[in-house]
């Protein structure tokens, strides 16, 4: 016992292995793996950030209307479809006159069909009230419908001549397609569904004062004509961002 307090040799010996980890050389050593690590938390924030985006366009891919594609099938639709009616409409037609409500009614009800469907199928996945309220949408255009055949054909019934109700029956039927649109898009807050519904409405006012068969030749040119431009905007558009990008 002469008052000093010894160290055990295994206690010493960590304690240099310390002093020397921790000395300028070890110091070098730590700061570089931190700075490793922070390189790779850099690079792990990078990537997370990058599939965030990714996601996320891929999603407002699934869930927004490809105005391309939308616009050519409806811009088809009108273009061939009242095309053929105004052809074949009247003493002077050059087509069939079946075919004058054959073909647009068929093309008509398949862009219907179609636009229903391919909005189910860009909604799929949505859950909770979005999905609700997509229901309740779907179901108005068969309750929008429905009703309007029954006053058309109560309002013909009443003694409408067949001009009238040739009249009565595209620009009403358009009318309510556009409405449908016009509220499709604002509950999606979707600029490409809610023009087309703009446009259809527009058309289907403007076609009334052209009589008939000037409606037709109005309702195809102006209608089908205008939605076939918006494709090829669209479509433009996107050629030329996909040329800056490359």
């Amino acid at each position: 016992m002469n008052g000093r307090q010894e160290v055990p040799k295994d206690d010493r010996t960590a304690g240099q292995a310390t002093g020397q980890a921790t000395g300028p050389t070890g110091g070098q050593t730590a700061g570089q793996t931190t700075g490793h690590q922070l390189t790779d938390q850099s690079l792990d924030v990078d990537q997370v950030l990058a599939l965030i985006a990714a996601e996320h366009a891929h999603v407002q891919r699934r869930v927004h209307h490809d105005p391309v594609l939308l616009f050519t099938v409806w811009g088809g639709a009108w273009l061939i479809g009242f095309g053929t009616t105004y052809l074949a409409y009247g003493p002077d037609r050059v087509l069939p006159g079946w075919l004058g409500a054959a073909v647009p009614a068929v093309l008509i009800v398949s862009a219907l069909i179609w636009s229903i469907g391919y909005s189910l199928r860009t909604g799929r996945g949505v859950s909770g009230p979005s999905r609700t309220v997509a229901a309740l949408y779907g179901w108005s255009w068969s309750l929008g419908f429905g009703c309007l055949s029954v006053v058309n054909t109560a309002l013909i019934d009443r003694g409408l001549s067949s001009d009238t109700a040739a009249m009565l029956w595209s620009s009403s039927s358009l009318l309510l397609t556009g409405v449908l649109y016009l509220a499709g898009g604002m509950i999606g807050q979707d600029k490409v569904r809610y023009s087309v519904g703009a446009w259809t409405m527009l058309c289907a006012a403007g076609a009334v004062f052209a009589g008939v068969p000037g409606n037709f030749l109005v309702q195809s040119l102006a209608g089908g004509g205008g939605f076939l431009a918006l494709a090829g905007y669209h479509w433009y558009q996107r050629a030329g961002a996909r040329r800056a990008r490359s």
